[in-house]
């Protein structure tokens, strides 16, 4: 009898063990799937830190380049920046010098788009390109340079209303359109089009690199109206309306046409961005905008890859601009 009841004893603490392994997993894996949906949610929604520390395996800064913090008060917050200064500033005496600004991309802050500076420095040193000032903003993530239906993240009004004035204020600018450049890649690509569209008054050259350009107003109308409030541009139409490129760009046309200068570039792999960049082209056709338009061939959402391939010739537009813009 007892070695019946240590035997059934034994299968009981086996099955009992099984039974708790299975809760486990369950457990773990409902306890994944929500970090995953936290995760997720996390990556879209928008956030921002004002100010941003370099990474601890991050290298150091290219040669002329700084990081600083700027005063806004529309946030009350200081707002972290890098900006680069080409071999020549500081012996220039007062010399005007062109500026482009980069907008990095989703998750990424002032930080990201150091290995841009590096090639720019290269080419200025080895004489390919002019002495320029190259500005690196920090955008947060997923606002795509918007100014949030809620007030939050007024990240267009910063830029355009407070940083890009302080920048002209405190350096050797040439502050005004005929010396300022746009630029990004994905969010900052979808972010510095709609900006340069929305105020081409200020920009002479854009260069699009896989920024996805989709048309607000349709998914505006395709949403659930009772879900539009809780999204970045809100519940009122004439948000979206203000903010939708193809909108915008048609209702600038006389602005933009013959003034502001347009490069879009994207792979042919990049699935999440391809579509609305080639809608985009069309619309541009469409309208008689004459711009630069690439294709890579096999090229996915790659930055690093898309800047080496164009190396040899990543600022040859915006140099192109500057030069016509200052003939004008």
């Amino acid at each position: 009898m007892e070695t019946k009841n240590s035997g059934e004893s034994m299968k009981q603490c086996i099955l009992a063990t099984i039974i708790g392994l299975c809760f486990s997993s369950v457990a773990s894996a409902q306890d994944q799937a929500e970090s995953n949906q936290r995760r997720s949610r996390q990556s879209t929604e928008p956030s921002i830190t004002w100010v941003n520390e370099p990474r601890e395996n991050q290298s150091p800064l290219p040669p002329g380049t700084q990081h600083l913090t700027f005063h806004s008060d529309i946030v009350d917050q200081e707002v972290g920046y890098c900006i680069y200064l080409p071999p020549d500033y500081e012996s220039s005496g007062g010399k005007r010098y062109p500026v482009i600004y980069n907008l990095h991309g989703n998750g990424g802050n002032e930080f990201t788009s150091l290995d841009s500076v590096q090639v720019l420095h290269e080419g200025i040193v080895e004489g390919r390109w002019p002495s320029m000032i190259m500005v690196l903003p920090n955008g947060g993530r997923s606002t795509f340079y918007k100014d949030s239906a809620d007030g939050r993240f007024p990240i267009e009004s910063v830029f355009i209303t407070e940083f890009i004035p302080y920048i002209d204020a405190n350096y050797r600018t040439i502050a005004e359109r005929k010396g300022r450049c746009i630029e990004g890649f994905s969010m900052g690509g979808r972010g510095s089009t709609r900006l340069a569209v929305k105020y081409p008054e200020m920009f002479c050259s854009l260069f699009c690199q896989a920024g996805n350009v989709p048309p607000l107003l349709e998914i505006y109308d395709d949403a659930d109206p009772d879900t539009r409030g809780s999204l970045l541009l809100g519940a009122d139409r004439a948000n979206w309306e203000e903010d939708d490129v193809y909108a915008v760009t048609e209702k600038n046309l006389d602005r933009i046409k013959g003034k502001l200068r347009i490069q879009i570039a994207c792979g042919t792999t990049d699935t999440g961005h391809i579509v609305t960049i080639r809608r985009f082209h069309q619309h541009l056709l469409d309208l008689g905008i004459d711009h630069t338009y690439i294709e890579l061939e096999d090229l996915g959402h790659q930055r690093p890859k898309m800047i080496a391939l164009l190396r040899p010739i990543w600022f040859d537009y915006h140099v192109e601009s500057l030069r016509r813009a200052a003939a004008e």
